[in-house]
């Protein structure tokens, strides 16, 4: 049996890129402060030191240059690892991402991939200045040619990154910044990988299927606990990819239940749990007692402090939801 250790969502992602940069030398990781200083979150602490500056670069602060210099490098045989300090500061590399990254496969059929990771802290709930608490992964998921992944625990975040920076194509790897050091989880000493684009069963239940993903599980999982305590039983999905979508399992999940509440701290409008939504009313419309509830933030951009936790879906909210879903 393999040896474990405890580790925290931070540690976790940290443990993953030392064992890859160890293992493969093509592997160079790329950002803002991420050599000396060790990040923003000192997710990279110590990297630098261990395999050089020109194994771990720190880069000016554009975000747009350097994005497309590892794009660049993964079309010449390199497997970048790229840190954007908050998911907010993508922006402008998001025309490299999608005019770029997205349509290399296709726009050279084939001939060139681009095996390209971007790792962005993302979500409100830490009190962060404006534009450092954006959630606005439903940006690429629109896109193909992008995967997204977004763990919410610290076994799946080690597995999944490992899996994403073997994949030859980009990803991008949202990393919930409530969830850096919130949880703690035994988590396996050598290589394992989590695939991507299969979901989790976080708790098995009868009367409602509860979908979330990133910091919002947390959130779904309390609010599961609250409902037990009325006598509903709750089956909890940890999405961790949202591109590509685990269909089958949630599929699966919502024909069981019949009713369905999405969780997501974006803004409500163009969200990926609008796309779930429109799914299971493609793929499971007669087997639904209710219509799909949504609990997401709300249509502005994410508030100042004092307002902040009135802005971010609660356990309370979800459980009104799913009283709500479950009466209907």
């Amino acid at each position: 049996m393999a040896a474990t250790k405890t580790m925290t969502l931070a540690q976790a992602i940290h443990d993953a890129l030392r064992l890859m940069l160890r293992e493969n030398g093509d592997i160079v990781l790329l950002g803002e402060d991420i050599g000396r200083n060790g990040g923003v979150f000192r997710v990279t602490d110590g990297l630098q030191a261990e395999f050089g500056e020109e194994r771990v670069m720190d880069t000016p602060l554009s975000e747009a240059g350097f994005t497309g210099m590892a794009i660049g490098m993964a079309m010449a045989g390199f497997r970048p690892v790229v840190e954007i300090q908050f998911l907010g500061f993508i922006y402008p590399a998001y025309e490299q991402i999608m005019t770029h990254a997205a349509r290399m496969r296709m726009r050279t059929r084939g001939h060139f991939t681009v095996p390209l990771v971007i790792r962005a802290p993302y979500g409100a709930g830490v009190r962060a200045p404006e534009i450092h608490s954006d959630s606005t992964e439903a940006l690429f998921t629109h896109m193909p040619g992008v995967k997204v992944v977004c763990p919410s625990s610290p076994y799946d975040a080690k597995g999944l990154l490992i899996a994403a920076i073997e994949d030859p194509d980009p990803v991008l790897f949202l990393e919930p910044m409530r969830c850096y050091r919130s949880v703690r989880e035994e988590v396996p000493d050598g290589k394992y990988t989590v695939a991507i684009g299969k979901a989790r069963k976080r708790r098995e239940g009868e009367d409602v299927t509860v979908i979330a993903w990133g910091a919002m599980v947390p959130v779904a999982m309390k609010a599961a606990d609250l409902a037990l305590e009325r006598g509903i039983s709750v089956e909890v999905i940890d999405l961790r990819t949202l591109d590509p979508l685990d269909e089958e399992t949630i599929i699966a999940s919502v024909k069981k239940t019949g009713r369905t509440v999405i969780v997501q701290e974006a803004p409500a409008t163009g969200g990926v749990a609008s796309d779930i939504a429109a799914l299971i009313n493609e793929e499971a419309f007669l087997y639904q007692e209710a219509p799909v509830a949504r609990v997401t933030g709300y249509d502005v951009p994410v508030p100042f402090f004092a307002y902040e936790d009135e802005y971010l879906p609660s356990p309370e909210r979800v459980l009104a939801a799913i009283e709500r879903t479950v009466r209907f």
